[in-house]
């Protein structure tokens, strides 16, 4: 296992819901420092009055960097002295990179390789990049913005001196409850009596809780290779068995469910290795593991060589994984604080 003790981790977007779950996870641990980089600051000063009331002790090793992954100064400014990174920050909205595709460029692809090279001429230890399921077989301008950046990614890993620096990325689906996702504006409408809205009642997604997306990040960490995508083995379900779950723990009738249509660039289902990606994948229990092609820049000798072996994994996606249904998901939403709090405000036990 990974040491953490005495060491520095900086967490770019790390105002978000993954920044929050890396914050609870190791504060209380012998880490000496958590760098928090984003470009709000009024979350920023929400999370410094919170974390200093919540846990007085402990909140001097949190250190507030404003600043902008698509401003390489300011990266670099953060970057001094770290050890370890995880790579947060995004444009995530779908509809809204769709309307706005060259700003997801800007912070996606751009700000990864400014984020990149300010790490490796810092010498930091290791780089975790997070990705999206949607980065595999694009549809939407996130989900391209976000493939080109995992081709960033495995790119400079090419040149990069693995002995000084590790960079990998990490591939993941729905994060249940997270900031800006569907389960907490479905709460919203409950708690306001209007109808919950959904898209495709029969559209499917992979779920995982933030818990779970931490993992994925030590994992890679732990077992990562420079250029590997770490791909966790998530479960999925059903649209409407989500709404349903959220439903029945809120006290609403399912008969108060309305369907609006898919939104710009959503897809039915979602994939999280792809059938081409299973070629080289290594399968490593409850995750896969996409090794780089490492193969130089030499198109000749690809007409003479080639590979006739191919493993027997097929396309990873939301419909042919293990499907949830209500009351699995359900049981599985009960373990998220955010789910047990919204609960408990409605007096609900």
């Amino acid at each position: 296992m990974v040491s953490f003790q005495g060491k520095t981790l900086l967490i770019t977007g790390g105002t978000g819901s993954f920044g929050n779950a890396v914050l609870n996870r190791f504060l209380q641990t012998d880490i000496a420092e958590i760098r928090i980089f984003s470009r709000d600051e009024k979350k920023q000063d929400d999370m410094r009055h919170e974390y200093r009331a919540r846990q007085p002790e402990l909140a001097h090793k949190i250190k507030y960097y404003v600043g902008d992954v698509r401003d390489l100064a300011s990266v670099r400014g953060a970057m001094r002295g770290v050890d370890h990174l995880f790579h947060a920050a995004a444009l995530k909205q779908v509809p809204s990179c769709e309307f706005f595709p060259l700003e997801a460029v800007k912070t996606n692809v751009l700000g990864t390789d400014n984020v990149l090279t300010a790490a490796i001429d810092e010498g930091v230890t290791t780089v975790v990049c997070l990705s999206t399921d949607k980065a595999a077989y694009p549809v939407n301008a996130m989900g391209t913005s976000k493939a080109m950046m995992e081709k960033v990614v495995v790119s400079r890993s090419r040149t990069v001196d693995p002995q000084r620096t590790k960079v990998c990325c990490t591939r993941y689906g729905n994060v249940l409850a997270s900031r800006g996702s569907v389960i907490p504006v479905w709460i919203e409408q409950i708690k306001a009596g209007q109808p919950v809205t959904v898209t495709e009642p029969s559209m499917t997604r992979f779920v995982m809780s933030l818990d779970e997306a931490v993992d994925l990040v030590l994992f890679a960490i732990e077992h990562g290779v420079n250029g590997d995508i770490l791909v966790q083995k998530a479960p999925a379900c059903t649209i409407q068995s989500l709404v349903d779950a959220v439903c029945d723990l809120f006290g609403r009738g399912r008969d108060d469910v309305r369907t609006i249509g898919i939104r710009h660039g959503e897809k039915m289902f979602e994939t999280l290795l792809t059938n081409e990606e299973c070629a080289a994948a290594i399968d490593l229990r409850d995750f896969f593991r996409v090794p780089s092609d490492n193969r130089s820049l030499n198109y000749g000798k690809y007409f003479t060589q080639g590979d006739v072996t191919r493993n027997l994994l097929t396309e990873f996606n939301s419909s042919n994984t293990s499907m949830m249904d209500v009351e699995q998901v359900k049981a599985k939403l009960l373990t998220l604080d955010y789910i047990r709090q919204e609960r408990a405000s409605l007096g609900l036990r």
